[in-house]
């Protein structure tokens, strides 16, 4: 028997309607409509490496069931900037080297993301410990990350901007 129902969201600004079975995570529905750039890490909620935005906050998208995000606005990283229009915190993270072998980088600029919209805007560096606390990265010792993010912060709060 076949449970699935059609699920409707928004993903990165456009509105689809997604096809899931009720055990399956946003983490598989995702990857199966081809945004790849959501990671598959640990599939447990510990790396990270999976996290999305979900209308505004930041989940482990391998723990999050499709069917609970109905009529969500879910953002990947690349729903944040373009190759030719990057966002500030991906620009940051380039400039800054801290984007090492990549795997991470999406989830980290998601959840730096999540606390510049809802925590602060002038991050030090505990706050960005904090938010990104949830998120492993196994090429640095995150300095150049707190580095991107703080600069990030910096220009957003300079154009008086969010997201």
């Amino acid at each position: 028997m076949n449970d699935a129902k059609v699920i409707p969201m928004t993903i990165n600004g456009r509105h689809r309607g997604v096809s899931a079975s009720p055990n399956e995570t946003l983490l598989e529905s995702l990857r199966g409509l081809a945004y790849f750039e959501v990671k598959s890490g640990c599939e447990k909620g510990d790396c990270g490496a999976c996290a999305v935005l979900v209308d505004g906050e930041a989940v482990d998208s391998c723990l999050t069931l499709t069917w609970t995000v109905e009529g969500a606005s879910i953002t990947t990283v690349s729903g944040l900037g373009s190759v030719d229009a990057p966002h500030p915190l991906q620009k940051a993270f380039i400039d800054r080297g801290a984007a090492q072998c990549g795997y991470c980088t999406p989830g980290l600029i998601i959840a730096a993301q999540s606390m510049l919209d809802n925590d602060t805007r002038d991050p030090d560096e505990d706050d960005i410990r904090v938010a990104l606390s949830g998120n492993l990265c196994r090429c640095t010792g995150y300095t150049k990350v707190f580095d991107a993010v703080s600069e990030a912060a910096r220009i957003m709060r300079e154009a008086g901007e969010s997201s």
